[in-house]
């Protein structure tokens, strides 16, 4: 783990940022995908950008908070507020109340930073402060940003937002848009759309198909619940070499994806780091995008920036994952996303009107959201690209995957990872055996 610098921050009194023109005042409704109990938080993403000679003499905070103005004349509904309507339906109330920006001047250089701006960064509460009374899902600003000045002439941008808007996708527009606006252009070259009907409740709504994600087993959601407040993060690197070593764990021209072996390694490895019973029902919760996906017969508009992902469970007893070769865990993964269909999705839509928008089982579940593609490292606006972009922690039992380079320069994918202390220095001790060659070799 980086060590920690101890830094501090000035901030700045912290301003509503509100459309540059007038925008519609009207009330939205979310989609059932949107208002899922489970994606009603946070998320917190940070980007580094060095010193860039060229911009010298040019505030970043000033640049970025005059974008934001312009861009949220296209993204208005980010500058209103959430409310909660019967059966806790979410609706925001585009009011163009405005979204919180934060200016601070840090007492240090970027590069005396290091690696510890990789997640899990130690300095998330200081380039991301919570506003006292800001960060509510319902009637709080659905986004907050900080640009953090450093002594050298670098910065940080901090944005967190409010899931329930929009997904890693959707943001990478909101990013994308940004940036445009802030080098010159008039309009994104992606115009945002709304449209959260077409992922909403049938008129009269049913569940056809089984949805796991939403098994709740009392005893083993408690046992993860008492455990919460006891985690620690840890983060785990892996690249092409890292890859190959576990490829050689299946048989030569074994068919699966990169990341569906990915996935199979990490959840057996870290449910041995946590010690189940053979017969405790462990899960692992996959990530799909449904964006683009022609098969499943759901078509959303190029500038849907609403959340469109759905989030299937993989179920095993914990014995038989951590006794088998990883192409077990393989095979659950396959299977799973080869049952999702149109019925399914429309099913999980349902489901949430149905059942009061229940929240993501919490028991034995492991979650990875891949955000690899989504380039928080590739945003300029106007000092170049950032020498790191991403989502800089853990949820409880949810972790994100980032786009990052090791101290050789090879891009890889880095995925912090909550657990009991005890549980880390397993899963670190399997991480350490199974790559040993590669670490010997840094």
């Amino acid at each position: 783990m980086a060590n920690t610098l101890p830094i501090s921050i000035n901030y700045h009194k912290p301003k509503l940022v509100v459309p540059s023109s007038v925008t519609p005042h009207e009330t939205k409704r979310l989609s059932e995908i949107d208002d899922q109990g489970f994606i009603r938080f946070q998320i917190p993403i940070l980007m580094f950008y060095k010193y860039n000679s060229s911009m010298k003499g040019k505030d970043p905070a000033k640049i970025i908070k005059d974008g934001l103005s312009k861009t949220l004349v296209f993204y208005y509904p980010l500058a209103g507020r959430l409310i909660e309507g019967p059966n806790r339906k979410l609706m925001v109330n585009c009011n163009g109340e405005g979204v919180l920006f934060i200016e601070g001047d840090a007492n240090i250089e970027l590069e005396k930073l290091g690696e510890s701006i990789k997640p899990p960064c130690p300095y998330l509460d200081l380039l991301l402060h919570n506003v006292h009374g800001s960060d509510g899902i319902i009637g709080s600003p659905l986004l907050l940003i900080q640009v953090t000045r450093f002594t050298c002439g670098g910065f940080a941008v901090g944005f967190r937002v409010n899931h329930t808007m929009m997904d890693a996708y959707g943001f990478k527009m909101f990013l994308n848009a940004l940036s445009e606006l802030i080098q010159g252009a008039s309009t994104p070259s992606i115009l945002p759309v709304w449209e959260r009907h077409l992922l909403s409740a049938r008129s009269s709504p049913s569940i056809t198909c089984i949805h796991h994600e939403f098994d709740e087993e009392i005893e083993s959601k408690i046992a993860w619940e008492s455990m919460e407040d006891k985690l620690i993060q840890q983060s785990f690197f892996f690249g092409n070499e890292e890859m190959e070593v576990i490829k050689n764990q299946v048989p030569p021209n074994y068919e699966c994806t990169k990341f569906e072996l990915l996935m199979a390694f990490l959840w057996k490895c870290r449910t041995i780091a946590l010690n189940l019973h053979s017969d405790e029902i462990v899960r692992l919760t996959y990530v799909i995008n449904i964006r683009g996906k022609k098969s499943l017969n759901i078509e959303l508009p190029i500038g849907y920036y609403g959340n469109a992902f759905i989030t299937p469970v993989v179920v095993s007893k914990a014995g038989l994952l951590c006794s088998n070769p990883v192409t077990y865990a393989v095979e659950l993964i396959k299977k799973v996303k080869d049952h999702i269909n149109e019925e399914y999705i429309k099913s999980l839509i349902d489901l949430m009107v149905i059942k009061g928008r229940p929240e993501l089982t919490k028991s034995w579940n492991f979650l990875v959201s891949d955000n690899r593609y989504i380039g928080f490292d590739e945003f300029d606006f106007g000092w170049g690209n950032p020498i790191f972009g991403g989502i800089l922690k853990a949820i409880s039992f949810i972790s994100f995957g980032v786009s990052v380079k090791n101290d050789k320069g090879e891009k890889g994918v880095l995925i912090a990872i909550s657990l009991p202390p005890l549980a880390m220095k397993k899963l670190q001790d399997i991480y350490n055996m199974t790559f040993r060659v590669i670490i010997s070799n840094i």
